[in-house]
């Protein structure tokens, strides 16, 4: 947390120019974020629900509210590397510039999807929504057709073998033990 407040103090230090150069990212990722994550966290969620759902107590309440705070956290960790690390932005229209395999990456290839499927499936035990669980395969499945479609293969194209070593040894959707070095 203390180094991501540094970079933001920095990017506030620097020239006009600069600055907006280098914000830019962070504003479009956070434009992006709120359109696409936030319909799909939010929106869907509660149109799926009818608008009604109680919030659980006790334990799945608690264990739910959890999951959709980490899965949060995931998301808009990577989505800052994405920005700052790669200057680009998680839409395909304007991905990172750089491949992205620090923090979360070196885990796991797909950690946004990650965190976004940890969102609702947090919203399914804090409302105790079978259909949540139900819409969560759903977008396994459609993130999942997503990657292996598009996803893979335009990265395999714009980075070529460094791509290639790291999904050999990153796995795509469980993540490792131990952080990726290569």
């Amino acid at each position: 947390m203390q180094r991501g407040l540094s970079r933001v103090i920095s990017l506030i230090a620097r020239r006009p120019r600069e600055r907006d150069a280098r914000c830019m990212p962070l504003f479009k990722t956070l434009l992006f974020s709120v359109a696409v994550p936030g319909t799909v966290v939010v929106l869907v969620p509660r149109w799926l629900m009818r608008g009604a759902g109680t919030l659980q107590d006790g334990w799945p309440g608690l264990a739910g509210a959890l999951l959709f705070v980490c899965g949060a956290a995931l998301y808009f960790q990577c989505a800052w590397d994405f920005a700052v690390r790669g200057r680009g932005t998680p839409a395909p229209v304007d991905p990172p510039r750089q491949l992205i395999v620090a923090g979360a990456y070196k885990f796991v290839r797909n950690p946004m999807y990650v965190g976004v499927l940890a969102m609702v499936l947090g919203e399914a035990a804090l409302y105790r929504a079978g259909v949540l669980l139900g819409y969560a395969g759903a977008l396994l499945l459609t993130f999942h057709l997503f990657i292996v479609t598009y996803e893979e293969p335009t990265l395999r194209r714009k980075f070529g073998a460094s791509h290639e070593r790291y999904c050999a040894s990153v796995p795509r959707w469980l993540p490792r033990l131990r952080p990726w070095t290569g």
